[in-house]
């Protein structure tokens, strides 16, 4: 089956080729994201593998169809980026990768607390220019801390389980509560009651109706003072402006972003010598006590084997006309 791969950097090449070298795909790799200009280089395909922020609203699903394709393979967990319901009635069949490495997301999210907490990106800096003083990086000890999880599926109960070893109190919320976490002695609660009780607030949640701008000026007024908040799940479950409201008086006191909500034009590219476009972005960058990553959190070698490797079997299934098992449902 020959496949267009839209959005592709070397690393996604490397380890598809890897998977998919017994199966007999033919894959075309497009470094461009998938939209209404560039969908018709997908034109003799008969399936597009598309990545996070490549368009699948209901008009490029139309020109997919009308090009003769019947299956959109995402190498991703998230669908948000998808019309469902225009694919459905398109008789386009969805996949995605459900769960690739926990581990990995969950592992970054805490490596962006701890450094956040300790100033490790302003201490680097400062050290390399010869400025060894201490002031203005005081951290505190996670110990005996309280962290608030929202979403407890398999990464926010990895981070659960993380953060306990370090002798954290976990507090969660989900409106399916998962019982691992329940065993591991972390107690559900409503998220206004986490809000007031959490010094650490890390999200973990899919992006829907229900979650977009959870993160937003009534939430973080029910916060504490100095609140450092953690999103390593989807962009525009924060509210961007209403967290800069909240870094600018102080009640957020500490800021980690591996997401950002209109990150589709700028994450996974090389724009060092641009100039930033997004105000909101560039306002986020200037305060000293917000850390950002560039949609990283998933970047190891076991998560992009695994990624991989189920795309491929989701390519196999689908030519085989098998039941998808990591299909969505519309």
């Amino acid at each position: 089956m020959k496949v267009a791969v839209y959005s592709t950097k070397s690393y996604d090449q490397h380890f598809l080729h890897a998977a998919a070298i017994d199966s007999g795909h033919e894959l075309v790799f497009f470094d461009t994201r998938l939209s209404l200009e560039t969908v018709s280089l997908s034109q003799d395909c008969s399936a597009v593998c598309a990545f996070v922020n490549d368009d699948l609203g209901s008009t490029v699903l139309l020109r997919l169809a009308e090009q003769g394709i019947a299956l959109v393979a995402l190498r991703c967990a998230g669908f948000n980026n998808v019309d469902l319901n225009a694919a459905q009635k398109l008789g386009i069949t969805v996949t995605r990768v459900p769960a690739y490495s926990p581990h990995a997301v969950a592992e970054h999210t805490v490596a962006i607390a701890l450094a956040l907490n300790r100033h490790i990106h302003r201490a680097f800096s400062r050290v390399r220019d010869g400025n060894f003083a201490l002031d203005g990086l005081l951290g505190f000890d996670f110990h005996g801390r309280t962290v608030g999880v929202i979403g407890t599926g398999k990464i926010g109960y990895e981070f659960a389980k993380i953060m306990t070893g370090f002798g954290c109190d976990i507090l969660a919320f989900d409106v399916h509560p998962n019982p691992d976490c329940v065993a591991l002695g972390v107690k559900y609660l409503s998220l206004p009651e986490i809000f007031q009780a959490a010094d650490i607030v890390s999200l973990h949640c899919p992006l829907t109706p229900d979650t977009h701008h959870l993160i937003d000026d009534a939430a973080i007024e029910q916060m504490k003072e100095g609140v450092m908040i953690i999103n390593t799940s989807r962009g525009a479950v924060i509210d961007t402006n209403a967290v800069i409201r909240g870094l600018k008086r102080g009640k957020i006191g500490r800021l980690g972003l591996d997401v950002y909500e209109e990150e589709a034009d700028f994450f996974f590219e090389d724009l060092s010598n641009r100039i930033i476009s997004d105000d909101t972005l560039a306002r986020l960058l200037t305060f000293p006590n917000v850390l950002i990553t560039g949609h990283q959190a998933f970047f190891t070698e076991e998560a992009l084997s695994c990624i991989a490797e189920t795309t491929i079997t989701s390519l196999n299934q689908f030519e085989r006309n098998e039941s998808c098992a990591f299909a969505v449902d519309g």
